[in-house]
């Protein structure tokens, strides 16, 4: 069904969701004489990093994701965020329905890494549409949605904030395989550590320590 039409219309964080989640609020439009009786759709979006600037501070914490900043003209590619199913119910001419996009806050995520290391402003969004839609008069008809239906935000980084605040207020983790947990586990016993963070935070100090050695 090609006359569909997205617009996006307010981002918003969920407080009562159990994982951080954002929830996109879509607008969809079709001809006021089409009945559309459902729509089950995928949703893809992409972050589009090169569609905003950056301070000097949010370009280094950037850099193992774009490399540096002369490099930038070719390396400020979309970022994959999330594809998530929507179910929107029947309509005609005009509905709004929240897209609810969970977040995840595993630094090793490229998505993650983005966010986490700007300052301020608004993260470019680019939200693609697929999927199936059933309208029709009197019955329906099974028409695909094609990949070009796409809509744009602009959403606050703050927006994020507040998501990810939520459940993890003033920190954030980090994803190990299970041998490396093993030995930091092991060191931590060692050296009689009370906490990961003084376990971190001692091999930080080692480390510094060696650097200037050397």
């Amino acid at each position: 069904m090609t006359s569909l039409g997205f617009a996006c219309t307010d981002v918003r964080s969920d407080p009562y969701a159990a994982v951080p989640t954002l929830v996109f609020r879509l607008r969809i439009t079709a001809p006021a004489d089409i009945r559309v009786h459902a729509l089950a759709l995928q949703c893809q979006l992409r972050i589009e990093p090169g569609r905003r600037s950056y301070l000097d501070a949010e370009g280094e914490r950037l850099g193992d994701l774009f490399g540096e900043r002369e490099r930038w003209a070719t390396t400020l590619n979309p970022i994959q965020f999330a594809t998530v199913p929507l179910l929107v119910p029947g309509f005609t001419g005009e509905t709004e329905a929240d897209l609810a996009v969970p977040c995840s806050y595993d630094l090793e995520v490229a998505c993650a890494r983005y966010f986490r290391a700007l300052e301020g402003g608004e993260v470019p969004l680019l939200l693609l549409f697929s999927g199936t839609a059933f309208a029709g008069p009197g019955g329906f008809q099974v028409t695909p949605v094609p990949w070009d239906k796409e809509a744009r935000v602009r959403m606050p980084v703050r927006v994020w904030r507040e998501a990810v605040d939520r459940h993890f207020p003033g920190c954030g983790w980090l994803r190990l395989p299970e041998d490396l947990m093993d030995e930091l586990l092991a060191y931590r016993s060692r050296r009689a550590l009370p906490s990961w963070d003084a376990t971190v935070r001692e091999l930080l100090t080692t480390a510094a320590v060696g650097e200037g050695a050397g």
